[in-house]
């Protein structure tokens, strides 16, 4: 043992873990076998004994909060193998007790993986995600990789609430209640685990509004009596009726969750007295798959007929299930005493997908549902996607992905399922990119309709599109679901792209015809100067021709010529402490100057290549070097527009010899051995040869650019009208 001192296990705590581990075997049945069992066993006492702790940082006892995860989860969920064991062995693989390698190789590849999922998200869990943004955003993102992790960490949820009643840190248990709340209620309640969820809503109250939790809990057990009187004399007539139709069937009568009562006290701005269906009853009625549906009207026609429903309460999950695969008929009545009671009609079948959620759907299906796996996009888009804050990230996943749906058809009669609050245009994307990104408007029940028009349960939505259409900025203000949003924001990025390319390659095109050569570096600083902060927003307003790129590679030339940050001294180029070359050679080909200086520093601008016998001018630069331009330059106008003040007369001192690089561009036909002919007469050419070459054809016409070393123009000139004597040869200019 290192020097650090191992925390002990309270005899308490010992009971307790004793306890937990009784029940788990009672609770797991065949699911895991005994000599696994005997083996997960020996892992954990390995564990006990080789971890240098056994409570967590806030005083939980490690092996109690692990062993209760697995009971609760077993009992509420569903006692799967590999989740069991993942949740048994996360401690030691946390620890570093159990190595992947050492979990993939004893227990397979699946555990492993879940392991690794229940860690990621751990990193993000511990560290009151539900207030950090980027935090937030790991751990939900995290959490949408593996369905099954979503469901572990639900439960472990669970446990860690229950745990933390009179926890001495209160602004831990507040932080840790509200995340139970906002994040994994809402997630409990979209896998159909509604006892998790109702739990986790009443624990969250309980820590953050004590004295409201109370008080209601106060008042339902003074009234317990009295309510269970009522249940059972508003089920009596109830079974009878039910029993005559010959129908088998179990009844079971609640209260409403505390918390739910409390949001209705808020929103009906009620005492409790006041509350709208307090009452619930649930029949769950033992019949076969073929029969489910049909009986489960049976048994509502006979509490209609018993009293006077509420047709605005009625919800038929039956006809269309939820997104979760749950599946009831609920109904809302005036009973006994003017008590509205809601009573739900469901299947054996239904009410184990009910009670234990997807868990159990998958079970009875044996396979995945697909609209799970879409729910999950829907999480991943709206998290990649988000610019706000926490709170308004959990909002939208909450009205996005939680929210009550709605249901519309095509003038098909296909049946599609939107989040409620969803538009005309939402519907648009929601059938395929290309109809939402095209769409005019909407015939909805026969009349035409906005954009911003909201669907209705029960419309029939036809889209109307037009090919000219596109998505529009403002078009993010009317979409509410995550998928529309998503693909407008996509649709936008592309338009920029696209716009920027073109923006982008006007300035390189025009900077080309110049010779101008771009230096990235400084471009970016240049733009950045201009008040961009993205390139590709300067270049997308380029493209859109909002920023003329002719007068920006004017901007350039200035930046790059005078420097980021010298002021244009207005002095003759005379007075320019002008670098004269350390050997003060008497060799030069050119004069510089009204006094025909010798020895002066020069050269030969890249932008044009003058060559002997062109007519050329001098441009000092701002560090006192001279490049020399032809008169006729791209950029010559430029340069005299903006700095007459620094240009220098420059004549050929009248000596040859000094070969420099003329750029050539041929056009022609694009026959065999036409390049090769061109190449041979700039062979024998005396004093001349080629530098490069590079040739460019389409549809049967080649375009030649070619950098020969000549010594003066007229020797350039001789050889361009040889060139253009070879056969196929169009065109041949100096550019």
């Amino acid at each position: 043992m290192n020097s650090i001192e191992k925390d002990k296990m309270t005899l308490s705590e010992v009971r307790t873990l004793s306890s937990y581990i009784n029940s788990l075997k009672d609770k797991i049945g065949d699911n895991i076998t005994d000599d696994e069992l005997a083996r997960v066993s020996a892992t954990l006492r390995k564990g006990l004994r080789e971890s240098q702790k056994s409570h967590d940082e806030h005083g939980l006892c490690i092996p109690v909060v692990t062993l209760n995860t697995a009971c609760v989860f077993a009992e509420m969920v569903d006692p799967d193998h590999n989740i069991l064991l993942a949740i048994l062995l996360n401690p030691m693989y946390e620890n570093g007790i159990l190595s992947l390698s050492d979990i993939k190789k004893e227990w397979g590849e699946d555990v492993a993986g879940l392991l690794e999922g229940i860690s990621n998200v751990s990193k993000f869990s511990d560290r009151n995600s539900a207030h950090n943004q980027e935090n937030f955003r790991g751990l939900m993102l995290s959490l949408a990789h593996d369905i099954r992790v979503i469901i572990i960490m639900i439960v472990r949820n669970l446990v860690l609430m229950r745990s933390i009643n009179r926890h001495p840190d209160d602004e831990w248990v507040k932080n840790v209640a509200f995340e139970a709340n906002c994040l994994y209620a809402q997630l409990a309640h979209r896998l159909g685990l509604y006892k998790i969820k109702g739990e986790l809503e009443d624990l969250s109250l309980k820590y953050t509004n004590r004295d409201i939790y109370t008080q209601i809990a106060h008042k339902l057990n003074e009234t317990k009596r009295s309510r269970e009187a009522y249940i059972k004399s508003f089920i009596g007539p109830l079974k009878a009726n039910l029993e005559k139709a010959g129908l088998k069937f179990s009844i079971k009568g609640r209260t409403k969750s505390i918390s739910s009562i409390w949001n209705k006290m808020k929103k009906q701005k009620v005492d409790l007295p006041g509350i709208y269906d307090l009452f619930a009853i649930r029949v769950i009625i033992d019949t076969p798959p073929e029969k489910e549906k049909s009986d489960c009207w049976m048994a509502y026609s006979i509490l209609a007929d018993m009293y006077t429903a509420n047709p605005a309460r009625m919800r038929d999950w039956i006809t269309i299930p939820k997104s979760n695969g749950y599946e009831s008929l609920h109904a809302t009545v005036m009973g006994p005493e003017s008590k509205w009671v809601e009573v739900q009609f469901r299947t054996e079948r239904m009410d184990l997908v009910a009670e234990k959620g997807l868990a159990a759907h998958w079970r009875y299906k044996g396979v995945k549902g697909d609209s799970t796996d879409q729910w999950m996009n829907n999480i991943r888009d709206i998290l990649e996607t988000a610019e706000a804050g926490p709170m308004q990230l959990m909002k939208n996943i909450q009205a996005d992905a939680f929210g009550e749906e709605v249901y519309a058809f095509t003038p098909k009669g296909d049946l599609f399922k939107l989040s409620a609050g969803a538009t005309a245009l939402d519907f648009a994307f929601h059938i395929h990119t290309n109809v939402g990104s095209h769409c005019t408007g909407a015939i909805v029940n026969g009349s035409h309709k906005k954009l911003t028009y909201k669907i209705q349960n029960g419309d029939t939505v036809e889209i109307l599109t037009s090919a000219n259409q596109t998505p529009r900025q403002e078009w993010l203000n009317i979409v509410t679901t995550s998928k529309a949003r998503n693909k407008i924001k996509q649709s936008l990025n592309e338009e920029k792209q696209r716009l920027a390319d073109i923006g982008k390659e006007a300035l390189l095109r025009r900077a080309k015809n110049r010779k101008v050569e771009i230096d990235e570096g400084v471009l970016m600083k240049l733009i950045k100067k201009q008040g961009y902060k993205f390139a590709l927003e300067f270049f997308a307003e380029m493209g859109a021709d909002r920023i003329d790129a002719g007068k920006f590679l004017n901007a350039y030339v200035d930046y790059t010529t005078q420097g980021p940050d010298a002021e244009p001294e207005k002095i003759s180029a005379e007075e320019y402490q002008i670098i004269r070359k350390e050997d003060n050679s008497k060799d030069d080909v050119l004069v510089i100057g009204e006094q025909s200086i010798n020895g002066l520093s020069y050269k030969f601008a890249r932008c044009c290549n003058p060559i002997y016998g062109d007519e050329v001018f001098g441009f000092i630069s701002s560090d006192g070097a001279i490049k020399i331009h032809k008169n006729d330059c791209p950029n010559a106008a430029h340069i005299r527009e903006r700095y007459p003040y620094r240009i220098i007369r420059a004549d050929w001192s009248g000596k040859t010899g000094q070969m420099l690089s003329a750029s050539l561009r041929v056009i022609g036909n694009d026959d065999i051995g036409i390049v090769a002919n061109i190449s041979s007469i700039i062979a024998k050419e005396p004093n001349t040869n080629l530098r490069n070459i590079s040739i460019d054809s389409h549809d049967g016409i080649f375009q030649g650019y070619l950098v020969i070393g000549v010594t003066d123009q007229r020797q350039l000139t001789s050889l361009l009208k040889k060139i253009k004597t070879v056969p196929g040869v169009k065109e041949v200019t100096r550019i």
